[in-house]
């Protein structure tokens, strides 16, 4: 998104236009092809949603050709990851392509381990702990707690009088890709009625897809998994200058 004048434009292309992406199917099968795609326009031109759907559908709340309503529909679809994963703003990450950003994120830390070596802080600790459990050996287990946001901030402690800073503790955790967003689902009322704005539901990207899928890219350096992201936007992208892609993946790991 460009902002003018006080506004918001949108890009994108044309409601005519053939080339565009027309349905949250044709969204995966892209994201799947390019490996990863954040959901909104940067510097590196022609690498976003954004950019390639049409820029009249945005924000009308019509989930067959709304691109915001499509995010929920393809998080809670579990084929590919959704999260904040680029420069702190929200887009997607292929299952193949998954465990190599775990593994550059995490630099090859399970949460425990990064916890223990300090790599991690007490206000991540305390959102993980809300959504993971330990087994008989003390070993972190990973649940599929249905937790919303709205709740998981007051288990966690913070709010009024508690902690600081959730969304940005939350999306720390998500840049590190030890959370995900795994669905969307609107709150409800005493008598069961839903209202209000949809709200996200976090969990580790190992209850949805497994330790093993996540983490199958520990076996090379956490250098090596950058390169091999950096490479590919290169790859789709050349003429992308090398800072502009950097800044949307991260810097490189010493």
């Amino acid at each position: 998104m460009l902002i003018e004048n006080g506004e918001w434009i949108i890009l994108g292309l044309s409601s005519d236009d053939q080339h565009r992406i027309r349905s949250p199917k044709e969204l995966v099968k892209m994201i799947n092809e390019m490996g990863f795609l954040p959901l909104f326009s940067s510097d590196v031109k022609g690498f976003s949603v954004e950019e390639h759907v049409a820029a009249d559908f945005w924000w009308t709340g019509d989930k067959e050709h709304d691109p915001w309503e499509w995010r929920e529909i393809i998080a809670a679809g579990h084929e590919v990851a959704y999260g904040k994963f680029f420069d702190k703003k929200a887009g997607f990450i292929s299952l193949e392509w998954l465990p190599y950003f775990a593994n550059f994120r995490r630099d090859g830390y399970d949460f425990d381990s990064a916890w223990e070596d300090s790599k991690v802080n007490r206000r991540e600790k305390l959102i993980m702990d809300v959504l993971t459990d330990t087994d008989s050996d003390g070993d972190i287990v990973w649940t599929d707690k249905q937790i919303l946001t709205t709740d998981l901030k007051k288990l966690a402690g913070f709010g009024k009088g508690g902690e600081k800073n959730f969304p940005g503790i939350t999306t720390d955790l998500m840049m590190k890709m030890y959370l995900v967003t795994a669905d969307f689902h609107r709150r409800t009322n005493k008598k069961g009625a839903e209202y209000g704005m949809p709200v996200s539901l976090l969990l580790p990207p190992e209850a949805l897809w497994g330790y093993d899928r996540v983490t199958a890219a520990y076996g090379e350096s956490p250098h090596d998994s950058w390169l091999r992201i950096f490479r590919r936007v290169k790859e789709l992208y050349p003429e992308a200058d090398d800072a502009d892609i950097i800044q949307l993946i991260g810097k490189e790991p010493n």
